[in-house]
């Protein structure tokens, strides 16, 4: 797969770029993985997600926070710098077990990726993402068309998690946490991409 770090940028942005690459991994080339952190962004997923807004859009407008209806399956969440972003653009078709084990695979990249901090997290039945104990550190959400993936899922890395302030993330009323929360050690974001990767190339091998 092609890997491309992206750095900070905007959400429809990247998505933009998501969609591009999608068309050349549906015409066969070869598939790509982005990584990247975005500007303070909360997205609605397909299913909705307004219902646990807690500040009306000119607010978030006003402290530079954009709001964004997304493709992404799932309710509402949100990005910043500070949290790793890993959209990976892959064909299911030919993947054992189809979309349910893809979203499988990508919590269990980020339970081997916090395994190096020495986080030991988990699922939760019935809930998508990965939790440490019962805070939440990473979320997921993806797109699918015509058997290809876009979107992906979020890592909190950093201390500052304030964003999730404004809204009830993914409807579940659930505390936020993160690797510096819970972890001795304060890798660089750089450092999670590449981590990250290596549990992309552990899991999708």
């Amino acid at each position: 797969m092609r890997v491309l770090d992206l750095g900070l940028i905007d959400y429809e942005q990247a998505l933009s770029l998501q969609l591009d690459y999608h068309q050349e991994v549906l015409a066969g080339k070869e598939e790509v993985l982005l990584l990247l952190e975005h500007l303070p962004v909360i997205t609605l997923g397909r299913h909705g997600g307004e219902e646990n807004l807690l500040l009306p859009p000119n607010i978030l407008e006003e402290k530079g926070i954009k709001l964004v209806k997304s493709s992404r399956g799932g309710n509402i969440t949100c990005h910043f710098p500070g949290q790793v972003v890993a959209y990976p653009i892959f064909r299911l078709s030919k993947r054992p077990g189809g979309i349910k084990r893809f979203f499988w695979d990508l919590e269990e990249v980020i339970l081997q990726t916090l395994l190096t901090y020495e986080i030991k997290a988990r699922r939760i039945q019935g809930l998508s993402g990965v939790f440490v104990g019962e805070k939440k550190i990473a979320s997921i959400g993806i797109g699918v068309k015509k058997w290809v993936s876009y979107h992906g899922l979020a890592l909190n890395v950093t201390e500052d998690l304030s964003v999730f302030r404004y809204i009830n993330p993914c409807g579940l009323g659930r505390q936020m946490t993160s690797i510096y929360l819970e972890s001795k050690y304060k890798p660089s974001l750089k450092q999670v991409k590449e981590d990250l990767l290596n549990g992309f190339k552990k899991v999708f091998a």
